[in-house]
């Protein structure tokens, strides 16, 4: 069956940052997290134009043969996302004048500098004198200025000034707003029970007269913009360097990369706007949106605690483990039974617990772990560090090339080698993107193999935001591949065979359409046959392919996908109605989880890997099988929680409209306020 119908990849990414956008604009959501949401859909549009746009402005230069590759040329394709972005901008415009509105009703005001009253002016004044005029360094634009190598996704606020000697002759001034040093929001004193806030941009307003004011500048106003950069990683072939070396040279060059898009305030000057984009050398193909008079919303993540409590969501104290006791060995648990993680629904601190223990326990001799991206201030990686000092074997497969974490690795890349830890820098020609831990053990002269497979990084901070779930097991059908797949790090020319493990980009797409294609032989005899997916992206054109077929066939499916959804579930011609669907809550859905009834021998595998064509093919990846009954009840209970969801599911029909999902519940339900409870139960 050829039915090579498929949804763009990249408009298909802009439908899902609009049910994020939806999530701003839901009522039922507490207020600040409202807040929250926008600045995570500015961040997320941020790091869609860094990535996702530059590529395709990288792919406009090849010709028309691209078309091939991409099923239409990247102009097309480029002008359908900046209209596509221009509409989600009026949306996120209105929905951030009705938050607004919703603050003032509980007597929150984020106020600009000609609202000050005076007491407030004066403290504001203070402030910026203290504070910010230290860091800021207003540049003159002229020909001779760096105004090109502005800095990737940082606000700027350009400057039209008039010279008080000659009232006739303008200049204008960019200065950068200070947002990686300061915070964005300034607490300003009230009289009355109102509590008031003002933009850093706004303070700096403020304070600008008397900047220029020393070189004879009257200042007629001051304009945001943003620029941003094409964030692709260009590393030289260069043998002569380091690994290390490589990617810092190339975080140097991206700094100075092409843009890929312009905001501006829609207020500016054509005047001024002209002299900046001239100067800027925009193309066609580059994106120009006007905005309002802030950009920069992905500072709305940390927008500061003010108000009521009902103003965010009641917090969730992760659970503890019932099985993990404080001050027991975590060790000597795996070694009876294996145990199943939920972050952040239980403390990711046991991750950290478990390091530790093996980096103080005699019979362990090694520890290896594979780290695409962590936390600046990382306990995992301090864990090691302390382990190799403790005489332990360590090694840590680290991917530099983890975009946006690349400084961070690099940093911790070096702190781990001068504590003797073995470091490894990925397989060349492949991203180590897998999630795992191994831990070898004498126990009566024998080597013990303790291992964690995961879903997520292992990172702290991001385990406290993101769904996930970590597997802890000893049994020998998954400890000793994890251990076999370690060695290919070292000795990567030699390909290893797995038969419990599917590992990319060894066996993932064989073995997955085995599994599909042996759900399709059982609906094809009559009997049940069954298969959930989920996943945060599904955009791999084979697997889109195999699952339309199992559909056909008769195969029960279930699609979850957070994100990048580019299969079309109801195609007329060919009879085929999917029911897929995506939930946006407070945490982000990053868990991705099989499920195969296989004639009833149920089974169920956690993955690092979407069912993306790099995923399945171009990183090293692992899909985990559960073998513990218990464990594997327990997912399968979450996704079915997951699929009962009629709060925060939408459905992903073909025009990807968002809405909001309806079922046969009679009271809401949502799954991941359910799933806590379940955990909660589970380990009183």
């Amino acid at each position: 069956m050829n039915i090579y119908q498929y949804r763009n990849k990249e408009l298909s990414w802009l439908a899902f940052n609009s049910r994020v956008l939806q999530e701003a604009e839901n009522p039922s959501v507490p207020l600040i997290e409202r807040i929250k949401f926008l600045g995570i859909y500015s961040n997320n549009l941020d790091e869609f134009f860094r990535v996702r746009v530059a590529t395709l402005k990288r792919l406009a230069t090849l010709g028309k043969n691209i078309k091939s590759i991409l099923e239409d040329e990247p102009e097309v394709i480029l002008r359908k996302i900046n209209e596509r972005v221009l509409e989600l901008q009026k949306h996120f415009t209105a929905v951030y004048q009705k938050v607004l509105k919703d603050l003032e009703k509980e007597k929150i005001f984020l106020i600009d500098e000609s609202q000050l009253d005076p007491e407030q002016e004066e403290y504001v004044h203070q402030y910026f004198a203290n504070k910010v005029r230290p860091k800021l360094f207003p540049v003159i634009i002229n020909k001779g200025s760096l105004i090109n190598h502005l800095k990737d996704d940082a606000i700027y606020l350009a400057i039209d000034l008039k010279w008080k000697k000659d009232t006739s002759k303008k200049e204008a001034a960019l200065v950068k707003v200070p947002t990686d040093e300061l915070s964005r929001f300034l607490k300003v004193p009230s009289q009355d029970d109102n509590e008031y806030i003002i933009l850093l941009d706004d303070v700096i307003r403020v304070g600008l007269p008397e900047i220029f004011e020393v070189l004879n500048y009257q200042v007629l106003g001051a304009y945001t913009i943003k620029l941003t950069r094409d964030a692709e990683l260009d590393i030289d072939d260069d043998i002569g360097r380091s690994y290390i070396d490589k990617v810092s040279r190339g975080l140097k060059r991206r700094k100075q990369a092409e843009p890929v898009r312009f905001v501006y305030d829609a207020e500016i000057p054509k005047e001024l706007l002209k002299i900046v984009s001239k100067q800027l050398k925009y193309s066609k193909t580059d994106t120009l949106i006007p905005g309002g008079r802030y950009h920069n919303f992905k500072d709305f993540m940390n927008f500061p605690s003010v108000g009521k409590n009902h103003l965010m969501y009641t917090p969730w104290v992760p659970i503890r483990h019932k099985d993990l006791i404080p001050h027991q060995s975590i060790i000597s648990v795996i070694a009876e039974k294996d145990i199943l993680l939920h972050f952040p629904y239980q403390p990711f601190i046991h991750v950290i617990d478990l390091l530790r223990e093996a980096a103080l326990d005699p019979k362990v001799t090694t520890i290896k772990v594979t780290i695409y991206r962590v936390a600046f201030n990382s306990s995992i990686m301090n864990a090691l560090i302390n382990a190799s000092r403790n005489g332990k074997l360590v090694t840590a497969v680290l991917e530099l090339q983890a975009r946006f974490n690349e400084e961070s690795n690099i940093y911790w890349a070096e702190r781990l080698a001068e504590a003797g830890v073995r470091v490894i820098y990925g397989v060349q020609g492949l991203k180590v993107h897998s999630k795992t831990i191994l831990i070898r053990r004498k126990e009566d002269r024998k080597i013990a193999r303790y291992v964690a497979v995961g879903t997520g990084n292992f990172n702290e901070i991001t385990a406290s935001i993101f769904s996930d779930v970590l597997l802890l097991t000893r049994k020998p059908e998954v400890a000793l591949e994890v251990d076999k797949l370690f060695d290919f790090y070292t000795r990567n020319y030699q390909i290893p065979k797995f038969q419990n493990l599917i590992v990319s980009p060894f066996n993932s797409r064989s073995r997955l359409i085995r599994l599909i294609n042996n759900e399709i032989k059982e609906a094809r005899a009559g009997r049940k046959a069954a298969m959930t997916i989920k996943v945060n992206n599904l955009v791999d054109h084979s697997m889109i392919q195999k699952i339309y077929a199992a559909h056909k066939a008769g195969v029960e499916i279930r699609l979850m996908v957070r994100g990048m959804f580019s299969l079309l579930p109801e195609i007329e011609s060919e009879g085929i109605k999917l029911e897929a669907i995506g939930i946006i809550d407070r945490y982000l859905e990053h868990t991705r989880i099989f499920h195969f009834y296989n004639a009833g021998n149920e089974k169920v595998y956690i993955s690092s890997a979407d069912l993306m064509e790099r995923n399945l093919d171009r990183r090293v990846e692992v899909i985990c099988p559960i073998l513990d009954e218990d464990i594997k009840k327990q997912l399968i209970t979450t996704l079915n929680m997951e699929w009962r969801d009629n709060v925060k599911s939408r459905v992903l029909d073909n025009d990807l409209n968002n809405f909001y999902r309806k079922t046969s519940e009679s009271k809401n339900f949502s799954s991941q306020l359910e799933i806590y409870k379940m955990i909660t139960k589970m380990n009183r």
